[in-house]
């Protein structure tokens, strides 16, 4: 069993700033508002008499291709990819609106030279004026607080549309719509890492604490698979692995570039016959991770990686999980490297750069504020900032009898996969899908 430490251990460190209420708000000022605020905000004193876009996605798990969305504003049919494009296209509203805290346009990109491939970005306004809170990194499990900072406290013009399961199994998008006691939404973040980064938030109004539960996975799943972009992917974190806020939330961006995690090659497992679900070991990359896969329908892919999560946070191990291949792939990675940094067993040099490795990090997309270490880096930064990030073999093989164990899977190893994905092992694509100024390639 993994252990969990018997003091409390926490680390003093800033906030990524995801909504423009976030910043100032004092404990006061937000239980104010909790009892009811007068603004446009997606609490209980608002939400509940507002009307909102709605993107209804068909719940069908014989439909494959999601051709054609009834979109009842104008009765005509939309195009194929239909939430991609109306995610960009309302994403960029905000931008024209100046919702956002910079330019995530204007940050300078570029793939290091080298085997994995890795994504490196200039994101100074990143880590710019930011709020200090404490943050607790010993317990994956904490209850929502309503008077520390939540979803509910953002502003409607943040919102693009709600994300919801229709009611007569047809995908339809309807522009106007009341909302429902369970929405669930899909915000703005405004200090975005990439194009068209957003916050899926399910079931907002239920105040769900930043856990993993079934039906919120499922909606994540969705989302990606709704996207049909496969630059388009979803990512979690879980309470220790660099989650900042305690309310339940996806994250989720365009890329057009393969994560070097994607590309990495992989050995399978464990597996069950009854479901179809496969699991898969990463090999050769900095980060141990376990990749899910497969399933006779998106339900049992969920169920297996959702039951996995759930005994992990039990066990108190803390996670990040990635939503690849439009929802096909869920990459499971736990990590401890807050869990290091508390303890002072980082070195200064890895903490000055003042990266936090989320998913996204752990993922291959190294997000750099200072100018500095953008010039500088290389794919032996990148392969000893993850190191520090990836659980022992002893603590990783107690996540494998975890996983086995909650998803009823049964050991199978004579499959070993050492091929690249469908991106390809040559140059970086690029998706039809985005401007062409989104990425920046040097």
């Amino acid at each position: 069993m993994v252990s969990v430490l018997e003091r409390k251990l926490t680390i003093k460190r800033v906030a990524t700033v995801v909504s423009n209420y976030q910043e100032n708000a004092s404990t006061d000022d937000l239980a104010s508002m909790a009892q009811g605020c007068g603004r446009n905000c997606l609490g209980s004193c608002c939400l509940p008499v507002s009307k909102l876009p709605l993107y209804a996605f068909s719940t069908d798990e014989e439909e494959q291709g999601h051709d054609e969305v009834d979109a009842s504003c104008d009765g005509k049919s939309p195009e194929k990819s239909y939430l991609n494009n109306l995610l960009l296209g309302q994403w960029e509203n905000r931008m024209t609106r100046g919702l956002f805290r910079y330019d995530v346009t204007s940050c300078e990109t570029k793939v290091i030279p080298g085997t994995y491939g890795f994504v490196a970005q200039l994101n100074e306004g990143r880590h710019l004026k930011k709020r200090p809170t404490e943050f607790r990194v010993d317990k994956v499990l904490q209850p929502f607080d309503k008077n520390k900072f939540n979803f509910t406290k953002v502003g409607q013009e943040e919102v693009l549309f709600r994300f919801e399961p229709s009611e007569d199994g047809k995908t339809s998008y309807f522009p106007c719509s009341q909302i429902d006691p369970s929405a669930s939404v899909v915000a703005i973040n405004v200090s975005p890492i990439e194009y068209g980064h957003v916050l899926l938030i399910p079931r907002v109004l239920d105040c769900l604490p930043q856990k993993i539960v079934h039906d919120g996975l499922m909606l994540a799943l969705h989302f990606a698979k709704e996207a049909s972009n496969p630059f388009f992917r979803v990512g979690y974190n879980s309470l220790g692995a660099f989650a900042t806020i305690n309310h339940l939330h996806f994250q989720a961006y365009f890329l057009s570039a393969p994560f070097p995690i994607e590309k990495a090659p992989t050995c399978k497992i464990m597996s069950s016959k009854d479901t179809r679900v496969m699991v898969s070991k990463l090999l050769n990359y900095p980060v141990k991770g376990l990749v899910f896969e497969g399933g006779n329908k998106l339900r049992d892919l969920c169920d297996a990686v959702a039951s996995s999560c759930i005994l992990l946070e039990s066990n108190n191990v803390a996670f990040n999980l990635l939503i690849s291949d439009c929802g096909k792939r869920v990459f499971l990675l736990p990590q401890c490297y807050a869990e290091k940094q508390a303890r002072g067993e980082v070195e200064q040099e890895l903490l000055d750069t003042q990266v936090n490795p989320a998913v996204w990090e752990i993922s291959g997309h190294m997000v750099l504020k200072r100018r500095k270490d953008y010039d500088e880096a290389s794919e032996q930064y990148a392969w000893k900032l993850l190191s520090d990030v990836s659980l022992s073999d002893e603590r990783f093989q107690e996540v494998e009898q975890y996983v086995r164990e909650a998803a009823n899977l049964q050991e199978d190893r004579d499959f070993i996969s050492t091929e690249e994905t469908s991106y390809g092992s040559g140059t970086t694509q690029v998706s039809p899908h985005l401007p062409q100024d989104c990425l920046v390639l040097r």
